[in-house]
């Protein structure tokens, strides 16, 4: 296993393990090529899920005499909890910055029903209020001499 980057068929069915493809369009997390926007966003600790992996892909291989990647999925869901145990912080740390770039990605959006932009300059249409009802708070004057 390489320190300089993550194995990525290892990454990518945890990936999909964590975040698996659902109906109505919503891809798997590894299918949407997540690792290195997870990888990114870890910057330099990254290196520090490699012990983790590698313990998890040696778990599956004792225990199915497969690759993590190749085990049964049944056993895929196991196999990450153990190895979330063996590795504190293991799958906290990946799931965060996962979940991030998961919910941005344009397909994701897209399947959802959200629209792939920016708030503004577009902008959402906004109720028209009574600002006439600040006026109590305008006429108080300054909180503090700024």
């Amino acid at each position: 296993m390489s320190q300089d980057k993550l194995p990525e068929p290892l990454f990518s069915a945890v990936l999909d393990e964590l975040i698996p493809a659902r109906s109505g369009g919503l891809a798997a997390a590894g299918a949407l090529g997540l690792g290195e926007y997870v990888e990114a966003q870890l910057g330099a600790a990254a290196v520090a899920l490699a012990p983790a992996l590698a313990g998890l892909d040696a778990l599956a291989r004792e225990r199915t005499g497969q690759a993590f990647a190749d085990a049964p999925a049944s056993l895929r869901a196991e196999l990450l909890s153990q190895a979330g145990e063996d590795y504190p912080g293991f799958l906290e740390g990946v799931l965060f910055h996962l979940y991030s770039g998961y919910y941005q990605h344009p397909q994701v959006m897209e399947a959802l029903g959200l629209e792939g932009r920016a708030p503004f300059p577009g902008g959402y249409p906004l109720e028209t209020g009574d600002l006439g009802l600040l006026d109590a708070v305008g006429s108080r004057g300054a909180y503090r001499k700024t």
